[in-house]
């Protein structure tokens, strides 16, 4: 069985409009990148922003030996995910998706994004649902694939705020 987790990052004094600029901007990702690189090798393979939306697609690649003791009884070598973030027009609120793809992963990962405005200033929601399909294990990894997730989230977005402070100074 799936299970799910939703993570929100708040940006206090930040428009909805000024995050959808970041997520349209190559100089954004690749700084986003060049923090994640801190962790493991980054790429952005793609960005593509227009009035049709966003869709950007990055490579993360971690080595078998960061990976969690249970995970690395069922992966064999370093982990290449590709994960595609898929962003509607800019409007009031805007929806889009992701996918993460791990050749031969043992089951899925995506889930929905949702930006809004707030009182504060905005809120990008991830909803995410992780799947393992390998008998006994599959509930634990699952676990363990959504808390790693959220510590990547939580990077993504400090990375992101200080960005937002820097490219839209709040007086």
């Amino acid at each position: 069985m799936a299970r799910r987790l939703d993570y929100s990052a708040r940006y206090k004094l930040h428009t909805t409009k000024e995050v959808y600029s970041a997520l349209s901007n190559r100089d954004y990702w690749d700084a986003r990148i060049e923090e994640m690189r801190k962790y493991s090798h980054n790429d952005v393979l793609s960005l593509d922003a227009g009035d049709h939306g966003i869709e950007v697609v990055l490579r993360h690649v971690l080595p078998r030996d960061l990976l969690p003791d249970l995970a690395q009884t069922v992966i064999r070598k370093d982990m290449t995910i590709t994960r595609t973030e898929s962003y509607g027009p800019f409007g009031p609120e805007t929806h889009g998706t992701y996918a993460a793809e791990i050749p031969n992963g043992p089951g899925t990962l995506g889930g929905k994004l949702h930006l809004f405005p707030t009182d504060t200033g905005c809120t990008l929601r991830t909803s995410s649902t992780a799947q393992v399909t390998i008998p006994f294990f599959g509930a634990k990894l699952e676990q363990v694939l959504l808390v790693n997730l959220v510590d990547l989230f939580r990077a993504e977005a400090e990375m992101t705020q200080r960005w937002l402070d820097e490219q839209n100074p709040v007086h």
